[in-house]
């Protein structure tokens, strides 16, 4: 009786601990079909000669890729919590009215796209079933609509169905023309959004579009809920703070409490969809501090799992990373470290009109309208300076804002590579900017005087105090000036502070974009993006810089289908940026990462959020 007792007992306890057990990965090999260019060698017979010549021409050609993607087996909400640090902290929960890069990937968790990027840049179906093609019939012939086909029982987390209204909301919600969204270039030329039943959605075009997954595609432009939504339509966007903070969502996680520029606690979505998914009970988002403390609090301390965005000197890393408590993780995607040059003239003295942009010019900048000063300034910086002492292996020097991916990489402004500060002070001497008795250059009693301001960061101010070394030697006073992350990235349009205001000479910050098409971010310098009151300073177009050339190249690329005039195209606009000094590229950033060694299923992805998968994260075994 006694063994049966104990045998019983010893039963319940073996269920018992597989119950609880940490859940064990395993990799498998996937294939994912994936589009490249390949340059093949043809036959040709010269029209009119009976001559036989071979060439190269570059095709697109279909391949199939095998890749290793781990698995981890779960159980939903017995993970516990996995504390995750972005110490640029959240400032909003909206993607839509996101004030930088932390604010999107905080919303990630909650909000969800119809598609998104994975770690490979490859497109995949997230609430649908699959990607619409012309090959599929999603994508219309004339390339003037895409219809997409929501997986059918997906609930909000208030649990209530997604349906197609909600869809088409959130393309109404972001086009409204008192709304300053944030997202505007993924919306570029669409004239209507129709719900053709319950689950199905399509997006009319006002010109073909080759590439038409810029609406509802990536954790920029995510589909929010119509009921919770609908009475912040346009101007009262901003002021509904009770949705922006605690949107409700289809992701695997629901915002227990948020505390703006601090931390944000999520817990666990009970009506998502995949039903041992999420593994972790909670997550807690936590902002502040700075880069290296968020990688020792991964690498060293072991206090967190996984920490975002790590600017930390390369050698710093390193030793860090030799505790054994975590890794770091480095992917190259389309990030740019640049300095932004401000057209409008950031004087407080103008109080309203101060950095702001007219279309006939009354506020132009005092200096940096000049081509010969903004050329110059590019001259005297050493990028490869720059990377060797700053940003090792993470960082590769670049002339370029669009550096990534690599077929879209003009070589055409090469020469930024080579420092030349002779040559910057022959073209401000030629310009009549000559030096003052304090040794600062001048011209019609206006000095070279620049206010640089970048987010706190000790990279950025090594960055920083390098630049204004260089300046110096052509002339140019700078003052250095830098700003809370939170604060800096932040949407609030009360704050004097923030990057989309601009009230300073010259900024430093980097950018990049969702997937690997760059169409909607290469309009970010289109004359509706320009930075101002009239989108809540949540404009792309920090500089304040227009050009009617510039604007017909982003008309012809949105109407064009071939790759390589896509390509032609892409490089033209960047080439005309860099060639007008609008900015001055520096690095061609990695993103840097770190996770705990225990923490299974991450698969950072530089092409949409971090965190597009934290669905599938674990916890290995201690």
């Amino acid at each position: 009786m006694k063994r049966s007792a104990l045998l019983i007992s010893l039963i319940v306890i073996a269920v018992l601990l597989a119950a609880c057990a940490t859940p064990t990965a395993e990799v498998i090999e996937k294939i994912v079909t994936q589009v490249i260019k390949e340059t093949v060698k043809e036959t040709v017979i010269v029209e009119g000669t009976p001559q036989v010549i071979e060439r190269e021409v570059t095709k697109e050609v279909q391949v199939e890729v095998t890749k290793e993607v781990e698995v981890v087996k779960t159980a939903r909400g017995t993970g516990g919590t996995v504390t995750v640090l972005y110490w640029q902290a959240a400032s909003n929960l909206n993607a839509y009215l996101s004030g930088g890069t932390k604010d999107i990937h905080a919303s990630s968790v909650i909000l969800e796209p119809l598609a998104r990027y994975d770690e490979t840049g490859q497109l995949v179906p997230w609430l649908v079933g699959e990607i619409p093609t012309v090959e599929n019939g999603g994508v219309s012939e004339d390339l003037m609509n895409i219809t997409w086909k929501l997986k059918d029982g997906i609930l909000w987390s208030d649990g209530t169905p997604l349906t197609s209204e909600d869809v088409v909301f959130t393309g109404e919600y972001c086009l409204h023309p008192d709304m300053g969204c944030n997202a505007l270039s993924n919306y570029a030329d669409v004239e209507s959004f129709e719900a053709l039943d319950d689950l199905t959605v399509k997006v009319n075009f006002s010109v073909p579009k080759p590439y038409p997954y810029g609406p509802f595609v990536s954790a920029v432009a995510p589909i929010i809920q119509k009921a919770q939504f609908k009475d912040c339509m346009g101007a009262a966007a901003q002021e509904c703070t009770e949705q922006n903070f605690g949107p409700i969502g289809t992701g695997p996680f629901k915002a227990k409490e948020f505390r703006a520029n601090d931390v944000v606690v999520y817990e666990v979505n009970e009506y998502y969809r995949e039903p041992n998914k999420p593994f972790f009970s909670e997550v807690i988002f936590k902002g502040g501090g700075d880069a290296p403390s968020a990688a020792r609090a991964v690498l060293e301390t072991g206090e967190a799992d996984y920490a975002w965005n790590l600017q930390v000197e390369p050698q710093i890393l390193n030793a860090m990373e030799l505790a054994g408590n975590g890794k770091v993780i480095v992917s190259f995607g389309t990030g740019v470290e640049r300095l932004m040059v401000n057209f409008t003239n950031p004087d407080p003295a103008l109080g309203d009109n101060r950095s702001k942009w007219t279309e006939d010019g009354q506020f132009p900048h005092p200096f940096l309208t000049d081509y010969n000063v903004r050329k110059a300034l590019s001259l005297a910086i050493d990028r490869n300076t720059v990377v060797a002492q700053v940003y090792g292996p993470f960082g590769k020097p670049t002339c370029n804002v669009l550096s990534g991916p690599s077929i879209y990489a003009s070589t055409a402004n090469d020469d930024c590579l080579t420092q030349n500060i002779d040559l910057a002070n022959q073209l401000l001497d030629e310009a009549g900017w000559l030096p003052g008795p304090d040794g600062i250059r001048q011209k019609d009693g206006v000095r070279l005087s620049i206010l640089y301001q970048t987010s706190t960061n000790s990279v950025r101010q090594a960055n920083q105090a390098l630049v204004k070394q260089w300046w110096s030697q052509i002339g140019v006073e700078t003052e250095l000036r830098n700003i809370d992350s939170a604060v800096f990235f932040g949407g609030d349009p009360a704050s004097p502070d923030t990057y989309g205001k601009f009230y300073a000479d010259i900024e430093m910050y980097t950018n990049s974009f969702s997937g690997t098409d760059p169409e909607a971010y290469m309009g970010n310098w289109a004359k509706g993006e320009i930075s101002d009151e009239s989108n809540q300073w949540l404009g792309n177009n920090i500089p304040r810089w227009w050009n009617p050339d510039y604007e017909a190249l982003i008309a012809e690329m949105a109407g064009t289908a071939s790759l390589d005039k896509r390509i032609e195209l892409a490089k033209a606009m960047n080439d005309m940026l860099m060639q007008d000094y609008v900015m001055l590229p520096l690095v061609h950033r990695g993103d840097v990462s770190a996770h705990a060694n225990s923490l299974l299923g991450v698969r950072m992805s530089s092409w949409d959020s971090e965190l597009w998968n934290i669905a599938d994260w674990s916890r290995a075994s201690q």
